[in-house]
């Protein structure tokens, strides 16, 4: 479905470890090359997504904007989508789906996410279990209590025979199981709180939002037109969130801003995967 030299460009674009978290600098071009092979073979996918902040008594903005992009993008290509959050990170994936025009819904167990049948899964910044059985925040601090079981799907899949694809940038998240032993050794500090639930496919990025972006640019190009959002999209996206009570994740304030980046950083990104999408289909 895709080529090296695309994903080498969305590797530098959205995977360069510009946040300095660690994790996306285990990131190669040849996991987006898989991660396009597994949208292609899908028909029914179901995204998961949502990190609840309990300091802020609110979802983050991270995870939902990419989740819609990506729903929308899974649509608009023909497939069906089934777009799920617990029922504490509700607000803030209800606010990106009306932007977004797509629909979504709560699940509180992981075999609710197999309501609609997926041939595919897909995490997009989903909190996976630690060594422990519990569920740590970038700060060490165990969140179980406010983190529904949702990263369990990913151990039904596997009996099912169903593949799965995560997105995360801090190690904690579902799918970054992948990645322990190694993130273990680089962020030793962390090591307790990484997660240990695997995936089929696991895409490492600065911010998980672009990493559901860059999902989206792969299935524009295997369509060949535009499937992606635009600046005004995101701006809205983020006003949305915030009028819905979510909040920054790295300062747990309502802020406009992903991961401690300001908007106009996520709009430059946005504009950029854009362009780059241009550029791919003037190849052709």
């Amino acid at each position: 479905m895709s080529d090296p030299s695309i994903c080498e460009q969305l590797k530098n674009l959205v995977a360069s470890d510009s946040c300095g978290r660690g994790a996306a600098s285990l990131c190669r071009p040849e996991i987006f090359v898989e991660a396009a092979d597994m949208l292609a073979a899908s028909t029914r996918v179901a995204v998961v997504t949502g990190f609840y902040v309990p300091s802020a008594t609110a979802p983050e903005t991270d995870g939902p904007p990419g989740a819609a992009v990506l729903a929308r993008a899974l649509e608009s290509s023909g497939r069906k989508v089934d777009l799920v959050t617990d029922s504490l990170n509700l607000p803030a994936l209800e606010a990106c789906a009306d932007v977004m025009k797509v629909f979504c819904r709560v699940v509180e167990t992981p075999e609710n996410v197999f309501e609609n049948r997926p041939d595919l899964v897909v995490f997009l910044e989903r909190l996976g279990r630690a060594a422990d059985g519990c569920y740590y925040n970038m700060r060490g601090e165990d969140i179980s209590e406010w983190t529904a079981p949702l990263d369990g799907a990913a151990v039904i899949a596997a009996e099912l025979g169903i593949p799965v694809l995560a997105v995360g940038d801090g190690g904690n998240e579902a799918g970054m199981g992948n990645f322990h032993k190694v993130l273990s050794h680089k962020l030793p500090g962390f090591a307790r709180c990484l997660s240990m639930i695997n995936a089929d496919v696991a895409l490492p990025v600065d911010v998980s939002n672009w990493g559901g972006y860059a999902l989206a640019i792969l299935l524009s190009r295997h369509e060949g037109r535009w499937l992606g959002h635009s600046p005004a999209e995101e701006r809205a996206m983020l006003e949305a969130m915030l009028a819905a009570g979510a909040v920054d994740g790295v300062s747990c304030k309502p802020e406009l801003s992903v991961d401690g980046l300001d908007l106009d950083s996520h709009v430059q990104v946005v504009e950029k995967l854009r362009g780059l999408f241009a550029i791919e289909v003037g190849k052709r």
